[in-house]
């Protein structure tokens, strides 16, 4: 009798470190845990690199493009964030031929993540690597805000979702972490990946967020900072909308502004970032944007201009969509009048 007692003792033991454990694992799970590894002082870190003067403006195909595919593919392998291709080649190499105006090869920096659960199924986060070089005064182009700012909290959404990861909690779908050459001069580097060779089958990827400047204030809300442009998010797909509209509301409660979002919009953003490539393959997108300053391509989008607190929150924010898009049950569907017969 004493022995059969002493062996429940131990069972209801083990249990109820078992369930201590999973509550535990459950707590860990939580985003939020995640989204504070995204800091101010990191991002600030490498865009202080990424944007110096050493990279003569990130012009694609020239040494200053080669040195910031460089930094990247860099920040990946410390990480330990593996690339689709193949082991330890991160780059999709783009041949000059595709490029016009003799434009020399250029590359994409690509990291994923794999799904644990529906690892066929891919969400793409991008941002353009390149800038647009060295001015005919010899000014240095740096583009801190272009687009350094999306470059870095890419490299920072990684992080987390690694982090995530190896606490036994990656994203159920894949994501793939998507750095585009040569968007300054025709979306070239999206349209490369998107038309000619896409790693992750068109039909297999679920949405696209596209990053292209977010750590500067536009004069409009000079004095409501906290906010930003979303571009796209209702295009073509409203759940997609709605979703971001929630993930919004429960964690960071930012004012998306969507005067750009408009049809009629005079300045077609909609048709001048990345995200437009998959968008014309009928793949939900949403594009985030701080708007245009005095700074916009000119050698005076330095790294000192940039508001790190605000661009750390603004990377948490498309984090947790992310987090959302990766590990809800089903994948965001297509308007039906939107969808290829």
């Amino acid at each position: 009798m004493r022995k059969i007692t002493l062996l429940f003792f131990t069972a209801c033991l083990i249990a109820a470190c078992s369930s201590s454990k999973n509550k535990d694992n459950n707590k860990a799970a939580n985003p939020v845990d995640y989204a504070n590894t995204i800091t101010a002082d990191e991002l600030k870190e490498m865009l202080y690199t990424y944007a110096s003067d050493a990279y003569e403006g990130r012009k694609t195909g020239e040494p200053g493009q080669k040195k910031a595919v460089a930094f990247i593919k860099d920040q990946y392998v410390a990480n330990g964030i593996p690339s689709p291709i193949s082991e330890g080649d991160y780059f999709q190499e783009i041949p000059e031929s595709f490029f016009r105006g003799g434009i020399k090869a250029s590359e994409n920096v690509l990291a994923y993540i794999k799904g644990s659960e529906k690892p066929e199924e891919v969400l793409v986060i991008s941002a353009h690597l390149d800038h647009i070089g060295i001015s005919k005064f010899g000014e240095v182009n740096n583009g801190a805000d272009d687009d350094g700012s999306g470059t870095v909290a890419i490299i920072e959404i990684a992080e987390a979702f690694k982090k995530a990861a190896d606490k036994g909690h990656g994203p159920k779908r894949s994501i793939l972490f998507l750095h585009v050459t040569g968007e300054e001069i025709g979306l070239f580097g999206s349209r490369y990946y998107t038309d000619v060779d896409p790693v992750f089958p068109l039909k297999n990827t679920v949405a696209n967020l596209n990053i292209d400047m977010i750590g500067r204030i536009d004069p409009k809300h000079e004095n409501n900072p906290n906010y930003l442009y979303l571009i796209g998010s209702d295009k073509l797909s409203k759940e997609l909308h709605e979703v971001s509209e929630a993930v919004n509301k429960e964690y960071i409660n930012m004012k998306f502004d969507y005067t750009y979002n408009a049809d009629n919009d005079p300045n077609r953003f909609y048709y001048r970032s990345d995200h437009y490539n998959f968008a014309k393959n009928n793949i939900p997108v949403i594009f985030y944007f701080n708007g245009t300053h005095a700074d916009y391509h000119k050698p005076t989008d330095t790294p000192d201009k940039i508001e790190y607190e605000l661009l750390a929150t603004r990377a948490k924010l498309i984090f947790y969509t992310a987090w959302e898009l990766a590990n809800r049950e089903a994948r965001i569907e297509l308007d039906e009048k939107k969808e290829k017969k």
